[in-house]
């Protein structure tokens, strides 16, 4: 039995989950070494916390981009969060937890950066097609290169800003945007019809943001429990009122 998996057996023998933990092979790891087993518990918890069915090979494929993400971080200046399992919290299990409130459909993540949350999506939503969108050339490569060695073909990367970009799409995200009024104003012309905006944000809408939009907008606010995030964290829903 290799050290990686004594170690996630002995964590599974303890009380831990074991799901896909202790048959996650450490091949391909670079940045992750030593802490894999502890980030893979980790992990496999939050999936179950957020009750997310995931198979053993997505939460490798989850592990292997964070991995990723920190490998190429200086040279692609993906992220400040370079401690592993700070990162794993604050990027990858953030995003998973709007996955079970998003609806289904074709989704555009404006303002991707390094792919969050939509090779995040992709990973765990092989049957969505996810377009990910951001005017820095560097990233987007990122997220070209990442997607290949995961095998992604449900991933469309895209390098280029919102408004030249002219596709429809079910589903728009982000958690780019400063403003909700920014986001609702350059990914409305984006939207199918009947489809819905998807914004992640730390705090509830303000009362001049709902007030701006009240007119035109269904507005929903989603309180969300990130595991192991003692920060607030929202995804707000909305939909035309007229759709």
């Amino acid at each position: 039995m290799s050290a990686f998996a004594k170690t996630a057996a002995l964590s599974a023998n303890s009380g831990t989950t074991d799901s896909g933990v202790n048959s996650i092979d450490p091949t391909g790891f670079v940045k992750l070494g030593g802490q894999l087993p502890k980030l893979a518990t980790i992990l496999a918890q939050a999936v179950d916390k957020l009750g997310l069915t995931l198979t053993e090979a997505q939460q490798r494929a989850l592990l292997l981009y964070l991995d990723q993400l920190l490998l190429w971080n200086k040279a692609y200046n993906l992220t400040a969060i370079t401690h592993p399992e700070e990162a794993l919290i604050k990027h990858v299990i953030d995003c998973l937890a709007i996955i079970p409130h998003l609806p289904s459909g074709s989704l555009l993540d404006i303002g991707t950066g390094a792919g969050l949350p939509a090779v995040i999506i992709a990973i765990c939503q092989p049957e969505r097609s996810c377009t990910a969108l951001d005017s820095n050339q560097k990233k987007i490569r990122f997220i070209r290169q990442i997607s290949s060695e995961l095998g992604l073909s449900n991933v469309q990367p895209i390098a280029s800003r919102i408004e030249a970009h002219d596709a429809s799409y079910d589903v728009v995200t982000s958690r780019a945007f400063a403003s909700l009024i920014d986001f609702v104003e350059v990914a409305q012309p984006r939207l199918a019809p009947s489809g819905r905006l998807c914004a992640m944000k730390g705090k509830a809408p303000t009362d001049e943001e709902r007030q701006s939009l009240a007119e035109t907008w269904q507005i929903n606010t989603i309180k969300l429990n990130v595991p192991g995030l003692n920060e607030s964290r929202h995804l707000i829903e909305m939909f035309g009122k007229n759709d």
